[in-house]
């Protein structure tokens, strides 16, 4: 009998490895797809010690691996963006961009090229039927659960998507990785921006925008400092403001608050857990909706505001194709514009999500958006 051919994207490590053993121990004609898309020798995605890895497991597998560049492409339509975004203040999320821009397009235009239905990735999430309609799901290992990266996947691409490693944790896939010898079975898993590599932030930053320094003001209204540019900080954010102790050494560090972007100032608050920092309502837009709530406002449900942080119980009070305005419970830490929110119900069936525009920054004395 012939086996069905699937399309997996083999980045080299771990976690799409025994993803490909996986989907080969289902009965699938495993083809590797490795994708290159970045040239810079810094950062952590190093393509080329990547590749290596990838090429060894698919032989050792028999898969057949097509690499396929599009730096490119990643420039024009992730990271171009991710520039424009830190020029406006924000603090955006590429992974997010490059997995509804480019990865399963690339993936989907190579299986059509082989004549191949499915494609495979190696993330952590499902894909969940539920009342005729699919959706993307956590995964059993809620320590490495990615479906917050996947919020954008429309129905359609969900009809042809596996993911493999969803109902496995990631002790398991290390074993497997292990009992199989192969090569990267202790590989790090990589974390961060990989573009950006060994880099520090503000220095990969400073190479591509261009920065002028202005004034950092309590939320009073005291001028207290100077930064050398906004872009290099985000809500939260308490190394590099450069302010120390000013009335003694037992003074409660600095935090950034908020950011002025048309008067370049950066707003900041005394102490980890002053209220400023708290919010418990904000405004999104962009939003992608996987399930109609418009109909039952006030919707109740869970929502993560950042990735790998634990879902907040909250209510989309208004919400259109473009914009959600949402009321948390209890008030969150550094809620953080540029960031995905992204919505669950109760199943932990993903059923929205958009970009975090605007939030409620209570006891601020000073105007952020003039």
């Amino acid at each position: 009998m012939k086996k069905e051919k699937i399309v997996l994207g083999i980045s080299g490590g771990v976690d799409s490895s025994v993803a490909a053993i996986l989907l080969q121990s289902q009965g699938y004609e495993v083809h590797g797809v490795f994708m290159k898309n970045w040239d810079d020798e810094n950062a952590i995605c190093n393509a080329e010690d990547d590749y290596a890895d990838a090429l060894s497991i698919c032989k050792k597998l028999d898969i057949p691996l097509t690499k396929i560049n599009y730096t490119k492409e990643y420039k024009e339509r992730v990271f171009s963006q991710f520039l424009k975004d830190h020029k406006l203040g924000l603090t955006p999320n590429p992974d997010v961009l490059c997995n509804r821009e480019i990865k399963f397009d690339v993936f989907r235009n190579y299986a059509k090229k082989i004549g191949a239905k499915k494609i495979a990735s190696g993330h952590y999430a499902k894909v969940i039927k539920d009342k005729n309609k699919l959706f993307i799901s956590k995964a059993l290992d809620k320590s490495k659960d990615q479906s917050y990266f996947l919020y954008q996947l429309n129905n359609e691409l969900l009809k042809n998507i596996v993911f493999p490693l969803g109902n496995t944790f990631k002790s398991e896939v290390r074993k497997i990785a292990k009992e199989n010898k192969f090569i990267n079975a202790q590989k790090k898993d990589s974390t961060g921006i990989c573009f950006i590599g060994d880099r520090k932030y503000n220095e990969f930053i400073s190479e591509y925008l261009e920065s002028k320094k202005g004034d950092i003001i309590s939320i009073n209204g005291e001028k207290i400092g100077t930064h050398n540019g906004h872009v290099y900080f985000t809500v939260g954010q308490r190394k590099g403001l450069g302010i120390g102790a000013r009335n003694s050494a037992f003074d409660k560090p600095w935090y950034v608050i908020d950011k002025n972007i048309n008067k370049n100032i950066i707003y900041v608050a005394q102490g980890a857990e002053h209220p400023a920092l708290y919010s418990d309502e904000l405004l999104a837009d962009n939003m992608f909706w996987s399930k109609n709530v418009k109909k039952k406002l006030p919707f109740e449900c869970n929502a993560k505001v950042r990735y790998r942080e634990k879902d907040y119980r909250c209510n989309i009070l208004s919400s259109n194709e473009y914009k959600c305005y949402v009321k948390f419970d209890n008030k969150i830490k550094a809620i953080t514009t540029g960031q995905s929110i992204v919505f669950y119900d109760e199943k932990g069936l993903c059923i929205g999500g958009g970009i975090i525009r605007k939030r409620n920054i209570p006891f601020l004395k000073v105007e952020i958006n003039e």
